[in-house]
């Protein structure tokens, strides 16, 4: 089969830039990924193809000697199928792919500064734990301590976190050679894959824990008391340092994250830093006016003055009798939302008298409508 163009291979025009050719040979390179098209040798032949495009291209001296002679004037100078100079083409993926550099590590036979199981400086660090408390409302305004159990894998005291039986150790896994990762090679490709003895961690043991199985880490139940700070929310959350998982191998332990979930309150609630309210009062407290006491956040009740004439659904507001802002001494407001509350029932005696009132105000019986946004 006659070989392509190689600015046709790529897609790119003949005066193209080394940046349109990176783009159009990663974009080729990524969509015909062996590890995307397992056993797809359509794929496997479109990314050789690219490949040699782009080496060729991609270097100053050989893509000159292409364009003024065609494949001859590149032959010799490392370009084609199988040769060294596909070499430099691999080692431009990281600057090339850049975030789909790890894929290609793994692919080309790369990642020379990762630690073992592939993970880059040294053994693994322990999982994060995740805890959701529930605490009531008052609790997450004005703070509190808790104290809260759950299972975390700790260090195995038996053996120290080796996973070996005292006196034994652990030694270089003889199957990777403490890599972690063993390769398997098809043709033009190389594979890697987590080492089937070791599980990725490089080493193994002889002699393993009867405490642990050989893990080096066993389930604990743990206690840990967390500090919750004023004006927290709902859905925030509070990390403990190296309270998570212990991790194998020596590694640096996980965190804990505690959830909050704060749970409603009977009276009042929260938006952002403030607390809102309804407090009923009556109609004739709402007409001559009243000093009322109404309820607060820490128990005590406040003194609020009732304006004469006051209307329903009149919002009144208590200055820094709301949530504190986290690690601050700023307090959000209390906002009171006025209910007039019509009587359901009234005496006689009172009939009267509201009718006596309505004569003195001169109530009409067929009133005007008032546009809604004048309520």
């Amino acid at each position: 089969m006659a070989k392509r163009d190689y600015y046709e291979v790529l897609g790119v025009g003949r005066d193209a830039s080394v940046d349109d050719i990176k783009k159009a040979y990663r974009k080729i390179a990524v969509q015909n990924h062996p590890d995307r098209n397992p056993g797809d040798k359509e794929a496997e032949d479109r990314f050789k193809e690219a490949a040699e495009a782009y080496e060729v291209l991609s270097n100053a001296e050989k893509r000159k000697a292409y364009d003024q002679f065609g494949f001859a004037g590149v032959e010799g100078m490392g370009g084609g199928p199988g040769s060294q100079g596909f070499s430099s083409a691999f080692r431009d993926f990281e600057d090339i792919f850049g975030d789909f550099s790890g894929i290609f590590e793994s692919f080309f036979g790369g990642g020379g500064t990762r630690g073992r199981g592939g993970r880059r400086g040294g053994p693994a660090r322990g999982s994060d734990l995740r805890y959701d408390l529930e605490i009531s409302f008052t609790d997450a305004a004005f703070g509190t301590k808790v104290e809260v159990a759950y299972e975390r894998e700790a260090p195995c005291e038996a053996c120290g976190g080796t996973g070996a039986t005292s006196g034994s150790g652990r030694k270089t896994c003889p199957t990777c050679g403490g890599a972690g990762q063993v390769r398997r090679s098809s043709g033009f490709f190389s594979v890697a894959s987590v080492c089937p003895t070791c599980n990725g961690d490089g080493t193994v043991v002889d002699n393993p824990c009867s405490s642990c199985n050989g893990n080096g880490v066993v389930k604990k139940r743990q206690r840990v008391k967390v500090t919750i700070p004023a004006g927290i929310a709902n859905g925030q959350r509070i990390t403990i340092p190296r309270q998570g998982d212990a991790a194998r191998q020596g590694g640096e332990p996980g965190d804990l994250h505690v959830v909050v979930h704060v749970l409603p309150h009977k009276h009042f609630e929260r938006q952002g830093n403030d607390i809102y309210c309804a407090v009923p009062i009556s109609f004739t407290q709402a007409a001559l006016g009243a000093d009322i006491q109404v309820p607060t956040l820490n128990g005590k009740r406040a003194r609020v003055k009732i304006p004469a004439g006051t209307q329903h659904g009149k919002v009144l507001r208590l200055k820094n009798e709301g949530i504190p802002v986290v690690n601050s001494s700023r307090r959000g407001d209390m906002y009171i939302k006025i209910h007039v509350d019509v009587p359901k029932r009234v005496s006689g005696r009172a009939k009267d008298l509201l009718k006596e009132l309505a004569d003195l105000e001169g109530e009409e019986s067929n009133p005007n409508p008032i546009p809604l946004r004048d309520l």
